[in-house]
């Protein structure tokens, strides 16, 4: 296919030349990254494979368990998979967790007890968190159940700040919670190796505490998870990176026998832990998923330094910047106005697959303190790692753009976004 071919696809989709040679310009200072992108795509593929293959799985862990799902091995072949991917003692995989912070809550419920505090030493969780541990009240929160809440704020630059870290830890910090991803917020996520260097500085004031990883869009992006530089628990969701856009619902919790042991009880009951809990027939969802994850975590991670590419230029501030190193999949692009949120929005909504005669407009939604707009055209709904943005319509007025199964889908999407943001006069080339 000609140049000329692929302008006049792009023009029959909505984009103009001129946003798409803007595009390209963008692209040919982009390759050697990429081929770094592919490299550790290659590995954790690698690591993957070599998982499944160690497990024997084989075509008799595909079949569905209703019920009580007593003996299901496939279910119970694929928790051993992502234990050695992640490299940790136990795993719980299930689709019965609904979600990321669905997720968390098991792991956080299940592992602390009345009169334990929990420490964030990354400040301020993730919005659906909030009344989870109970800083937004919410019945069943932490708060209710006796458990206690510190925060130590980032310094004005996105690191650590020990000292305060330091003296928030005391005699009742019981379980420590890193936030690897920005979240709704504009600051740096975290790489594993920094988060290597948070825990062990943790473990250096009181050595017993336990420390749980939100992994959530960081999967994949690196050689190391978390649970490599001594997590106790990483914690993430199937419709995120390790799902790869197949699996349909589903959480998973990795690490120490333990806490994972704890958090089996506290997702079925006392006594019953990871006996129970049927497939219901999406194991080769999960399992093909998982497989793929590798790569389109790469497609991905793609796309994001390509919109910061594009976005930075024209005056629009990017968390991470476009020539940073990625340690998650979302690209935060502050864009100044509900307006620009709108058509930034609009674009990406136009480029779905499912959909994308869908105008996105700004709505409540559980767990959020502000209304959100969200483009999402989706396989799976609510899926992150398929092509979507959103974001609390408050200032800065950041959007949050992540994921696409493709990379070539994601390029899409980012040049319809700015076309959209200059058909509404909100941006202009230069």
């Amino acid at each position: 296919m000609d140049e000329r071919g692929l302008k006049e696809i792009y023009r029959e989709i909505g984009i103009s030349p001129e946003v798409y040679d803007y595009g390209e310009r963008a692209l040919s200072g982009l390759r050697a990254r990429f081929d770094a992108i592919d490299r550790t795509a290659e590995y954790n593929q690698a690591k993957v494979l070599n998982a499944m293959r160690k497990n024997r799985v084989g075509a008799e862990h595909f079949a569905a368990t209703t019920g009580y799902g007593y003996n299901d091995a496939g279910r119970d072949a694929l928790e051993r998979v992502y234990a050695d991917v992640f490299h940790t003692e136990a795993a719980l995989v299930r689709p019965q967790i609904t979600c990321g912070t669905h997720a968390l809550a098991v792991a956080l419920s299940a592992n602390l007890l009345p009169g334990d505090e929990l420490l964030s030493p990354v400040g301020a969780p993730y919005d659906t968190l909030e009344e989870v541990i109970g800083i937004r009240e919410s019945r069943c929160s932490l708060k209710e159940y006796g458990v206690s809440y510190a925060q130590a704020d980032l310094n004005p630059d996105g690191s650590f700040n020990y000292p305060a870290i330091r003296a928030a830890i005391n005699d009742k910090t019981k379980l420590i919670t890193i936030q690897r991803s920005k979240g709704y917020a504009v600051r740096p996520s975290f790489s594993a190796g920094q988060i290597g260097e948070l825990i062990r500085f943790c473990r250096s004031v009181k050595p017993d505490v336990k420390i749980m990883v939100d992994n959530c869009y960081g999967e994949f992006v690196e050689p190391l998870e978390p649970s490599d530089v001594g997590a106790d628990m990483v914690v993430g969701s199937l419709i995120k990176n390790p799902g790869g856009g197949l699996a349909p619902i589903g959480g998973y919790i990795c690490g120490t026998a333990e806490c994972v042991g704890r958090c089996a009880y506290r997702l079925s009951a006392p006594g019953l832990g990871q006996e129970v809990g049927a497939n219901l027939g999406l194991l080769p969802a999960l399992y093909q998923g998982f497989f793929l994850a590798p790569t389109v975590t790469a497609g991905a991670l793609k796309g994001a330094i390509f919109a910061a590419s594009l976005y930075e230029p024209l005056g629009f501030p990017c968390v991470p910047a476009a020539a940073e190193t990625r340690r998650d999949i979302i690209q935060a692009v502050t864009l100044g106005s509900p307006e620009a949120m709108s058509a930034f929005c609009l674009g990406i909504q136009s480029a779905a697959p499912v959909d994308s005669y869908v105008t996105p407009v700004p709505g409540d939604m559980p767990g959020y303190d502000a209304p959100v707009i969200m483009a999402a055209g989706a396989f799976v709904q609510g899926s992150s790692i398929e092509l979507s943005a959103d974001g609390p319509v408050r200032p800065p007025y950041a959007v949050y753009f992540q994921g696409g199964l493709t990379w070539n889908h994601a390029k899409t999407g980012i040049l319809l976004s700015l076309q959209k943001m200059i058909d509404a006069n909100l941006a202009k080339l230069p």
